[in-house]
Order: structure tokens, then sequence, then C-alpha cells
């Protein structure tokens, strides 16, 4: 295939709308690459595009329009377009949403944009005053680097007007600089910490690994506070030593300021930055950045794997079990599995590092697919929690609270050591259901087959399917009866005010992603709890995912049986991983921790589990029972999910897809459904649910494709095809 393309030859577009093909286009003036990031005509706009082979030359040569122009940006690199082809082979999604994710940065376009800065001039003022000689110093201290006006009258505590009247004497010289600039160069022999033997032995492994230059896929599994983030940015530092790119996905970006400082720690410099906290410009710099190579190291979410890097040596994926590696809109995939892929194709390492690994991750270990390091010791003084179950049949409580005796006693000896207390219930807002004690109403969404939670902190009622919001009413919708709604259940906002009304002298604080309107606010209050500025700390999940707060002693969970109720095929397995890895928040430093579940089902397989800490028993057992039931990861599954205003025409479509399921039954494939979804109406949308079970080695999106190709489906009605469901709502 040719790499260059001289101006009128035709060429083939691929681009971010939503069309089923790929466009011609003649090359313009100058010609252009393979892969050159292009605007090109269409209809009546223009659009972004790059060019991703020979055009077909099935159209009139006089009527193809010509490329408008050649981006300033550094063409995609072959195993990127392979990567997004086969990506989209796998999930069964349209290439042109691929390249959307491929190209979520703004102003690609653009010409680099330009911004004032300030460096030592020759000149000099006609006249001194202390703030001029403050910042004449500032620029001398630096060896002539420059600032912006901003950087620069902060470093020397003086007003913007300062650094303007010396720029007039010829003191202070003004310059356009280009605003993306390259990241600082991380230092791999910075600042490396010693570590213990388990963790040396670890690293020098995964070292030797990263400097193969081959790919190969490593479970680095540990303990909550065995140091896996030290050992996993020792191959990070070896991938830096060897010119090479590294990315480190979290699963959260509540995490990511602790992390950055950790990094900055290690390497003198901060990383390249990729989520949705960030500015619009920075992901712009760091989009162009990645692609020119100059950014070594890039944490982000799970998007920043669809980054244009130009030479990826290492993928490490932080708290891999973590099911918001799964993305459930748009285009369903799953960034640990997809890690994977683009390592391969890039022949790159990849770490997934987690204290509770996925069954999937396992199952890969244990047919050899994976390679296993295990840290068992945690680090420095840190001893693992004590774990213990609180029966609460046994338990005297009022039926409107949450606490038991037991765990209250727990928490006063806490707050008499001045250690800190976790409260963990997985569940946001104040109560769960709202109900009418007259008429036995449970209000719901307008839009949506939900209940809407009550989020007293914000005095609205809110659904957690679609965010539609409305006050909370005085009167019943449905018997008009007055003050007769009455909150059922606990969220931690519930549990706040339990905690208050119990221990009236202690610091409460809630942590859960409602109550912060940014991520920079949740940081914060993060970093203020690790100060030890609360004595109770009360969370949702938020609160499971790497933290370290060194005061914490005491994790109590309200409701260990919550997610062993449902359907779900993974129930056993998240709730195993949520308790060990809420547990491992406490006794994280020097004083020995505590866990103690509230449970009604002490005897329950999972709950025995947790406690006696045999996890190699719960993984062969959960691992025997999918087996024998033929499911992931033992088996393949697909769910698709039919969505339209009009309930007949889903379950229609629904019924006509199960009787005509030839394509699945000639790959052994099983077709279950149509049934309505756990969650049948989500705004305003009706929705139908068929599931479809194949041998592992069966190939599936295949016969995937050939199945729904066979119907033609009406402009109101969706179909989404989810491959390897993680959630089943």
């Amino acid at each position: 295939m040719t790499d260059f393309f001289h101006e009128g030859d035709l060429v083939g577009v691929l681009t971010a709308q939503p069309l089923d093909r790929i466009l011609d286009y003649k090359a313009p003036e100058g010609g252009c690459m393979l892969g050159a990031f292009v605007e090109v005509p269409l209809g009546p706009r223009k659009v972004l595009g790059v060019v991703w082979g020979a055009g077909k030359g099935d159209f009139d040569y006089a009527k193809v329009r010509h490329v408008i122009r050649v981006l300033d940006v550094a063409p995609m690199r072959s195993e990127m377009r392979q990567f997004l082809t086969r990506a989209a082979e796998y999930t069964l999604t349209p290439m042109s949403a691929m390249l959307r994710l491929a190209t979520r940065a703004p102003g690609l376009g653009d010409a680099p944009s330009m911004r004032k800065v300030f460096r030592l001039g020759t000149g000099t003022p006609d006249r001194m005053t202390d703030a001029r000689t403050k910042v004449l110093e500032v620029l001398r201290d630096y060896g002539g680097l420059s600032f912006t006006l901003g950087e620069l009258a902060e470093m020397a505590g003086v007003t913007s007007s300062v650094i303007k009247g010396l720029v007039k004497h010829g003191a202070v010289s003004e310059e356009d600089a280009p605003r993306d600039t390259a990241y600082a160069t991380l230092d791999p022999d910075y600042g490396g910490k010693e570590l213990t033997a388990d963790q040396a032995a670890g690293a020098d492994v995964l070292k030797h690994a990263v400097a193969s230059g081959t790919y190969g896929t490593t479970l680095l599994k540990g303990v909550t506070g065995s140091g896996k983030t030290e050992v996993y940015l020792e191959a990070v530092a070896e991938c830096l030593r060897q010119g090479r790119q590294a990315l480190v996905l979290l699963p959260e970006i509540a995490l990511t300021s602790e992390f950055i400082t950790r990094v900055e720690a290690r390497f003198g410099f901060k990383p390249a930055e990729w989520h949705s906290g960030v500015t619009m410009t920075e992901r712009r710099r760091c989009w162009r950045m990645v692609g020119q190579g100059a950014a070594g190291l890039v944490v982000g979410a799970r998007s920043a794997l669809f980054l244009p890097y130009r030479d990826l040596g290492l993928i490490v994926v932080d708290e891999e079990h973590d099911t918001s590696y799964k993305q459930e809109d748009g285009v369903l995939y799953n960034a640990r599995d997809m890690a994977v892929l683009r390592a391969h194709i890039n022949n790159a390492q990849v770490v997934l590092a987690s204290a509770t690994p996925s069954l999937e991750s396992w199952a890969n270990v244990d047919a050899g697919k994976y390679a296993k390091l295990e840290l068992t010791s945690r680090f420095g003084a840190a001893v693992m929690p004590k774990m213990g179950a609180i029966d609460m049949r046994v338990e005297d409580l009022p039926g409107s609270r949450w606490v038991s005796p037991t765990l209250q006693a727990a928490i006063r000896a806490r707050l008499e050591k001045g250690e800190q207390s976790l409260l963990f219930l997985n569940r946001r807002g104040y109560a769960p259901v709202t109900i009418c004690r007259a008429c036995g109403h449970q209000i719901a969404c307008d839009h949506c087959d939900a209940r809407m939670v009550e989020h007293r902190f914000l005095k609205r009622l809110m659904c957690h399917q679609c965010g539609e919001t409305k006050p909370m009413p005085t009167v019943c919708p449905s018997c008009e009866a007055e003050d007769r709604l009455s909150p059922v259940g606990p969220g931690v906002e519930r549990m706040a005010e339990e905690a208050t009304a119990l221990f009236p002298d202690a610091r409460i604080a809630v942590l859960s992603s409602d109550h912060f309107g940014s991520a920079r606010a949740l940081k914060e209050h993060i970093a203020a709890i690790t100060r030890g500025d609360a004595d109770i700390i009360i969370g949702t999940q938020l609160v499971a995912k790497g933290h370290n707060f060194p005061l914490l002693t005491l994790v109590g969970v309200i409701d260990a049986d919550l997610g062993l109720q449902g359907s779900d095929l993974r129930a056993a397995e998240r709730t195993f991983q949520l308790m060990r890895q809420v547990a491992g928040r406490a006794g994280r430093a020097e004083a020995p921790g505590e866990a103690l579940m509230q449970t009604f089902q002490p005897e329950h397989p999972v709950i025995r589990a947790i406690l006696g800490g045999d996890e190699e028993a719960f993984w062969t057992a959960e691992a025997a029972e999918r087996k024998a039931a033929g499911v992931p990861p033992y088996g393949r599954m697909a769910g698709i999910v039919l969505s339209s205003p009009n309930v007949q025409e889903v379950f229609d479509l629904g019924t006509e897809m199960a009787r005509n399921d030839a394509p699945l039954r000639r790959i052994g494939a099983q077709v279950f459904g149509p049934a309505p979804a756990p969650i049948a109406r989500i705004r305003g949308r009706h929705r139908v649910r068929l599931l479809v079970k194949a041998d592992k080695g069966a190939p599936l999106q295949a016969a995937l494709a050939a199945w729904a190709a066979q119907f033609k489906l009406p402009s109101t009605l969706r179909m989404a095809i989810d491959i390897d469901p993680q959630s089943f709502y």
C-alpha cells in the first residue's frame, strides 16, 4: 500500500460523521500522507477525517471533491488505525464512532495558538522600586526562563501592572510563544524509594519485561497497602529509560491528585493528564504532545487508550477489576481488554494491578495467557486489618436506625484514641425510596421505571438513571394525602444524619460523588480527610478505590448483603471485591485496623470467604460455578438492548429477532428473551433485552453481525449490542 498520495490521487477518507462507509476525495495540492488528519467538504459542512487508504473510484471522478487541507498534526500511525479497526470489529461498533473516540480533543484543526510570555530584557528601568526589583530577581534566578504574566506576578508577589511597566522600559521582554508546549522530561532515576525484598523482586521482573520490547501481560496482585504502585512505577521508569511512552489508567478522577503527587515525587515532574477534570486547553495540548512523543507518561481515564501515542511501551491498568473501566454508553468497550489489544499491536507490556483481580484475569493467569506477580505483605509497619461480622439478627436496633450497638461501641473507642472511622454504604443520597404511608405509592421518575432517590443535601428527588430531578413534594402524587411521604431505607446522607445524632461532637465528612460540583472540590475534600480533618467518614464505593487515610483504623460496612441480591452473574464477585477493597482502607499506617461487616447472612459463602481471607478458595468455587453454567470467562455472552418510545415496537422486533436466529444457531449459540429490561424505561424509552450465550471459542461477533443485519430498524428504534456485558440493567 502506498504511504503518500499525490495531488489529484483518489484517497479514501474516514470521517467521524455517522456514515457507514469511507468517502472518496481528491488529494489536495502538495499531496497527503496515509493517516493524515484532513478537513474535507461533506455537503455544505467542513468535517474532520483521516486518510484511510486509496479511494475506491466507484464514482464519477469529475464529481469527486478535493480535500480542503491537511491539518498540522502528526498523521495517525498504522498501529493506531489497526487498533481502531480491531476494536470496532470486536465491539461491533461503526468505524466513525471509533474515530470520534480517537479525536476527542478540541481545536485539532486550529493553527497552533500563541500566548504572551515574559523573560529578562536588555533595557534598564528609569527608576527602581521594591516591586520591580522582585520581578527582575525572579527572572535572573531562573536563568532567563520565560513565564506567563500570571506565573511571574505570583512568583514575584507583585501585580501585573509592575511587569507591564518594566516591558515599556525594555527591562522585561514580552514575546509570543506556542501555547501547546512539550511536557517536562521525567527522570527515571530521580526519586526511587527503598523497596522491600518482595517489591524489589516484583519490580525486577516487570523491568525485565519492559526492556524486552515485546508484548506481555502481567497480573500484579497484592493485598491493599502492599505497595503495588511503587512496583509498577519502577516499570514506568524502565519504559522511560527505553525512550518509550507509558500510560497509567485509573478508575476514578478522585484518585488522580494523590497519584500525580506520587509520580512527581518519583520522577521530578508532573505527567500529562487526560480525564474529564482537565481543561479543554490541556486536553488539546495532551493530544498533540502525545502524538509528537513529547509526553513520556500519561495518567488518565479509560479514554486515554485512544490517544495517538508515538511509541507506547507500557500500559498499567490500576484497580483492574473496577467496573468503571467498562463504558456503558456510546461505544461499549472494556478498557482493560482494549489495553491488552493495544499493547499486543504495539509490542508493549501490560500490568493489571489489583488486590482483588477480576475472575477474567484470574482465569487468564490460570490458562497461562498472563504472568502473575504477588505481593503478600503490607508495606512498612502496616498489617492487614482484622475482619469481623456483626450478626444483625441478634442486634437490638430500632427500625429507623442502621448503626448497630456493636459498631457504635467500636466507633466510640476510635474517637477516644483520636483515630478515624469509615462507615461504608454503597447508596448515594438520603433514602433510596420515598413512600406514601397513606396509600403505599412509591415516587418514581416520570421518564424511567426507577424509584426517585431523595437527596436532602440538594433538597430534591433525583433519578439515578436519567438524572431527572424534582423538588420534594409535600403531597402524595397518587392519593393527595398531605405530609404522609416518608423515606425508606438509608443512603449516605441519612447515615450522616444518624452519625451526627449518635456522635454529636465528632467531625463528620460525607464522600459521595453527588456532593461535589467539580473534580477539584472532591480532591480538596479528600486531602482534608487525609490530614485528619474528620473523625467519621461516610462514603459510597468512591472511598473503596486507592485512597490512603493514615489515621483510619476502623471500617464499618452498614449493609454487607446489599450486593448479594439480584440476578447479576457477577454479584458474588463484586461483593467480594468491594468488601475486601473497603476493608483494605483500615490500618494502612502504624495503628492496626479492623473491618466490621453488618450482615443478616453471616453464613453466606461470600461473607464467609471475606472473613476467612481464603481468596483462592473463593475464586476456585466461583470459577467452578461459572464453568458449569458456561458463562464468562468460560463462555461468551452478548447483551442486546432494544429501545423505543413505543413499547409494542420493541417487543415486536425482539420477538422477530428471537424467531429468526439461524445465524446464531449455526455457531451453537442460544438466544434468551425478549424480556423487559430490569429497568424497563429510561428517559421515556421502553427497553427490551435479549441475551446471547455461546461457547468460548465460537465466532460470536460475525454471527451477531449477520443476525442483526436481517432486520430493518424503524427510525424511532435503537439497538445496542454489548459484547461481554458487565451490567444487566
